[in-house]
């Protein structure tokens, strides 16, 4: 299955993963400073942005399919990978598989249980219903601190200060993608199982204001993957390239740094 992606910059290749109901667009804040030292591939994963549904279950082994894929298109020999939720997720898969040369999850999904995992999936299910609704209403509300409050406060420790233009792009993408419920349904009965060391480095990289995936799963993914390196994005949500570009941005470039 095709995937978009949008390459830039110079130095080893690096791809770059988004979340549920996200697309490529969501790297651009520290997109310019990576693709100073990496050779940067962002991607949208199939249901999302521009790149077409799968015809299978979107799980996240069949999007970590999809991305080998695209590594072998693109003749690739064992890229770096980063990603964020779903996309951090997906990053350790490959890691897992030998795919990739290093990896950077930031609060990865997979390591939800229970109610955590319960809570996760209907506040993003209720968020794109009440973007849905609010449509016509979008733009008055990301220009006021108030309504990017409502609109990114899940997902961001300080909305007021991300621009109205980007959370526009970012809840419209949420709204538009016609990968959403699948993927969400697969990815919310999926916890991590496999209990070995990966076969490529990887970081773990937990938002310590993440208010989706909690930050208290860091412990679980440092318990069942030996050998993980574990840091905290202090002052940062679940999506953390609003909060904090060049933070993000170091900690993926240490991170893939072998």
């Amino acid at each position: 299955m095709p995937m978009v992606y949008e390459r830039t910059g110079v130095g080893n290749p690096l791809i770059l993963i988004h979340g549920l109901g996200s697309n490529r667009r969501v790297w651009d804040a520290p997109l310019g400073l990576l693709s100073r030292e990496r050779d940067v591939i962002a991607v949208d994963l199939p249901g999302f942005g521009e790149s077409p549904e799968l015809e299978t279950v979107p799980t996240p082994a069949a999007l970590a399919d999809s991305v080998e894929e695209l590594i072998t298109e693109l003749g690739l020999s064992k890229p770096a990978v980063a990603g964020n939720s779903l996309g951090g997720l997906i990053s350790l898969e490959l890691a897992r598989r030998g795919t990739v040369s290093s990896a950077t999850a930031l609060s990865p999904a997979g390591f939800a249980l229970g109610w955590e995992s319960r809570m996760a999936s209907a506040s993003l299910s209720a968020s794109r219903a009440a973007a849905t609704v609010l449509r016509p209403a979008l733009p008055a509300l990301a220009s006021k601190p108030a309504g990017r409050m409502l609109l990114a406060g899940q997902l961001v420790a300080h909305p007021s200060a991300v621009p109205a233009n980007e959370l526009l792009s970012a809840v419209e993408a949420l709204i538009s993608c016609p990968g959403f419920e699948a993927t969400r349904n697969a990815l919310f009965t999926y916890t991590w199982t496999s209990r070995g060391e990966l076969a490529a480095p990887a970081t773990v990289a937990w938002a310590a204001k993440d208010r989706l995936l909690l930050p208290r799963q860091a412990r679980r993914a440092e318990a069942w993957i030996p050998g993980i390196r574990s840091i905290s994005l202090p002052d940062c949500g679940h999506v953390p390239c609003w909060d904090n570009p060049p933070l993000v941005a170091r900690a993926i470039l240490e991170g893939t740094a072998a």
